[in-house]
């Protein structure tokens, strides 16, 4: 592991150096083995890890046929997760995610309600086009997402450990979709653009799944030890420059505290304080991830995009002129530089 930009203020103890050896050799495997079944993703492959040893959600934007579905079924073989898949309709109802109350009669004829657990009591949930699905079913994984927990018929139901959301979207086809409402959006740690392979990769891909056997993903962690990662993901120290970095970087996009008249111009609302916890957290999860004991700017730059492209909204003044929030986000990440 490398150690060598460590801050001393700013460093593990021993123990805590040994197992994040430990985990980065387990994490290289890992990364190894989703690289045999998803191919040509190795960006995306590297922002879902980080979101789950973050402890967060992610959302996948890509045109269909991206490998996202398969994707999320050999995560939950890799961490060994209990994973569920929700295919997002127009006419999908809340109980259909989070579960119901059924009546039942016994022997005795006595009555009683039973709760019937729906698909969102799992470890890795796919939500399939989250936008397909109404504004009322996706305010049911609101809760879920926030708190871990359900609330049905007054009782509150405490969901598996770990728990994580894996939602997709189509950016191509927007007829009879839903956009996800901010407050939804925020409670995702990265929005994860999926883009198509390589030429190279592409011709693995069909090489490996044409023939009469595809490659298969093998377990390497289990659900108590991803806890244990997302445990130790936190204990790894922040140097003041990052701390400082990330503080610049998040307000600076907020039109009310910037001196930048560019985002004052074009940015109707900016990213709030999850943004910084999500930065934060993710830097720590990408710094071990690569081997290293403490996050840089590097990770900070790196992680900007995903972290802040769906917290900032520009007005309708950026839209007329053709602003992309990537082009604020640039602007953003270039002191950093």
């Amino acid at each position: 592991m490398d150690t060598t930009d460590r801050n001393p203020s700013t460093t593990l103890s021993e123990d805590l150096t040994l197992q994040a050896d430990q985990l980065c050799t387990r994490l290289a495997q890992l990364n190894k083995n989703l690289g045999k079944v998803v191919f040509g993703q190795e960006g995306v492959i590297e922002q879902v890890l980080i979101t789950l040893l973050a402890g967060g959600h992610g959302l996948l934007v890509g045109a269909p046929g991206l490998a996202k579905t398969r994707l999320v079924e050999n995560l939950g073989i890799v961490f060994g997760l209990q994973e569920k898949r929700i295919q997002c309709t127009p006419d999908l109802m809340p109980s259909d995610i989070i579960g119901s109350e059924v009546l039942e009669e016994d022997d005795d004829g006595r009555r009683s309600f039973r709760f019937i657990q729906g698909p969102v009591f799992s470890q890795l949930l796919m939500a399939d086009e989250i936008n397909r699905a109404s504004p009322r079913t996706q305010s049911a994984l609101l809760q879920a997402m926030q708190e871990h927990t359900v609330t049905v018929a007054g009782q509150s139901h405490k969901l598996p450990s770990p728990f994580h959301v894996l939602a997709t979207q189509n950016p191509l086809e927007q007829e009879g979709t839903y956009p996800l409402p901010e407050a939804q959006l925020d409670r995702f740690l990265l929005e994860i653009y999926v883009g198509y392979p390589d030429r190279e990769a592409e011709k693995q891909m069909l090489l490996a799944t044409t023939g009469t056997s595809e490659p298969e993903a093998e377990g390497i962690l289990t659900a108590r030890e991803l806890l244990a990662a997302q445990k130790l993901v936190r204990e790894i120290p922040v140097g003041e420059d990052v701390l400082e970095g990330i503080l610049s970087l998040v307000r600076n996009g907020r039109p009310e505290e910037t001196e930048d008249d560019f985002v004052k111009q074009f940015v109707a609302w900016g990213p709030g304080p999850r943004a910084s916890q999500a930065l934060m957290m993710a830097s720590k999860a990408r710094c071990l991830l690569q081997g290293r004991l403490s996050p840089s700017l590097d990770d900070v730059i790196a992680l900007a995009a995903p972290v802040l492209r769906h917290r900032i909204h520009l007005d309708f003044t950026a839209r007329a002129e053709g602003i992309t929030v990537s082009k604020i986000i640039k602007r953003l990440i270039a002191p950093l530089n």
